[in-house]
């Protein structure tokens, strides 16, 4: 399996792989019922989804990553590697109190219809290796509080308890994990 960054062409993301996005997106109808980011879950647009990629990508350090398989689209990760001040959304003002110190996964997107494949646990793996290769001690997410099945996917991964806390975006009550990228001492 490979991650490609998804990388706008002047501006704008490539028609043929923002459809092959969408298609991916539309295989979550069920995640995207839970998280009320879509007005209807059952037809997400490609136009829908190029301005929520939009918005992932418009935030300094932000990444979205590609995972393909034998050249097929099986998933996505969104990642910011810069933390943001919790208070303001802006980029951490140097105060530690402020600081988050690790990088995020905003999303991890797996083809529905290639759950319990195993490549939802590969891509989270190649995504913390990048962030091990990039120096980082660690790595934090947030998972909506009505989604069972994804907290116990992220605790199956070595994901563990940091704190409850409302997302910045819409205010939904979730559950922010943390894995280390490194051996912790005793």
């Amino acid at each position: 399996m490979i991650l490609q960054p998804l990388v706008p062409v002047d501006g704008d993301l490539p028609g043929p792989v923002l459809t092959e996005i969408a298609a991916l997106y539309a295989t979550n109808h069920a995640f995207f019922e839970l998280s009320g980011d879509f007005p209807d879950p059952d037809r997400i647009t490609v136009e829908q989804v190029a301005a929520a990629l939009a918005d992932e990508l418009a935030h300094d350090g932000a990444e979205v990553l590609l995972a393909r398989s034998a050249g097929r689209l099986v998933g996505l990760a969104a990642t910011l590697a810069h933390p943001r001040d919790p208070a303001s959304g802006a980029p951490a003002s140097g105060d530690p109190a402020a600081e988050d110190p690790d990088p995020w996964i905003g999303l991890l997107l797996i083809d529905a219809t290639a759950h319990r494949e195993g490549y939802g646990r590969t891509v989270a793996g190649l995504v913390e290796d990048r962030f091990r290769v990039a120096g980082r001690t660690g790595v934090r997410l947030a998972v909506l509080a009505n989604n069972p099945e994804a907290l116990a996917f992220w605790r199956a991964q070595g994901y563990r308890f940091v704190r409850r806390a409302e997302d910045r975006e819409r205010g939904r009550e979730c559950t922010v994990l943390r894995k280390p990228l490194v051996a912790e001492l005793p």
